[in-house]
């Protein structure tokens, strides 16, 4: 298989190219670095073999498209995105930029060249808005009403995801992911609270908590859900499919098992809630155990671990 990976320079992406090495692909990068760092992607490079390439594209370039004529990937998946909810609202004009017309860009190669299939990195985070707690955990048959602008780009890219199906015959499977954490996550980048708390607890500093404390999230581990994405590669086409545990954790809980796993008290101080943040998250994955064969399988407690080895060893 000749993989593209959009965004593979980034935490999930990265992660992504080295399975992808592991299962022998030959795999090429796209990445303009504004958030990843070819640091990520240091066992890649090192161990390529002449089976990885890194290409330095902005996918809001038309010039993504020529470089995916060239390259001619069976697969695509696409992770460039801009990430961040609170940029979103900020900027609402500069994340459609990236969301919807990068993802256009990526798509139109993906046209030229027929691909195999496009996997996209969905926000399942977002794209349901807040619906009732007693949805929760919700499926894919809940209505799509994402209430900020990374949501709306995101649900943008899936509607063009169906119509390059239909009209074009490319096809897909989009992937809506929980709050992914794990190694490699930045905690001065796009959102991630588990590197974030993570970061500040390694260091003995004080953790900002935004809102009452109890707002949940369904957090996922990278590799958990590096391995949804390998088999959306063969597998599940055509749907939105969820990418999350099924379980609520609220954020002072998760500052609490972070603070455990490292041997230190939780410090934190109360901030006012964000705008454009949900209230609770969760996803049931009854999907993707039946259209990929897929179930998260690392516990909150030892992700976490994991997180925090990899964390302290940068130090």
């Amino acid at each position: 298989m000749r993989a593209l990976v959009t965004g593979g320079a980034g935490f999930i992406g990265s992660n992504l190219v080295d399975r992808l090495m592991a299962e022998g692909a030959q795999v090429d990068v796209i990445d303009n670095l504004t958030t990843g760092s070819l640091a990520n992607l240091s066992l890649a490079r090192s161990e390529a073999s002449g089976r990885f390439h890194f290409h330095n594209v902005d996918i809001r370039d038309e010039g993504s498209v020529a470089v995916i004529e060239r390259l001619k990937p069976d697969v695509i998946f696409h992770l460039a995105a801009q990430a961040d909810v609170r940029v979103s609202v900020k900027d609402p004009v500069f994340d459609a930029s990236v969301n919807i017309i990068g993802t256009l860009n990526i798509l139109e190669g993906a046209r030229k060249v027929q691909v195999k299939k496009v996997v996209f990195a969905a926000s399942g985070g977002t794209l349901y808005g807040d619906p009732p707690a007693d949805h929760l955990p919700l499926n894919e048959s809940e209505p799509q009403v994402p209430l900020c602008p990374y949501g709306v780009s995101k649900k943008s890219a899936i509607d063009y995801l169906h119509m390059y199906r239909e009209l074009y015959g490319i096809e897909f499977s989009a992937l809506a992911l929980s709050n992914v954490y794990g190694p490699r996550q930045n905690p001065h980048g796009e959102a991630g609270v588990v590197a974030i708390f993570a970061a500040n607890v390694l260091n003995g500093l004080e953790s900002t908590v935004f809102g009452d404390g109890d707002q949940t999230r369904d957090f996922v581990f990278v590799d958990d859900v590096v391995d949804a994405f390998f088999r959306a590669s063969k597998r599940g086409g055509g749907v939105v499919i969820n990418i999350g545990t099924g379980k609520e954790t609220s954020v002072t809980e998760l500052l609490e098992t972070i603070s455990d796993a490292a041997g230190k008290s939780p410090s934190f101080k109360l901030a006012p809630e964000r705008p454009g943040e949900l209230k609770r998250n969760s996803l049931d994955p009854t999907r993707a155990e039946m259209l990929l064969g897929w179930k998260p399988w690392t516990p909150l407690g030892e992700g976490i671990g994991a997180t925090l080895k990899s964390m302290a060893g940068k130090k």
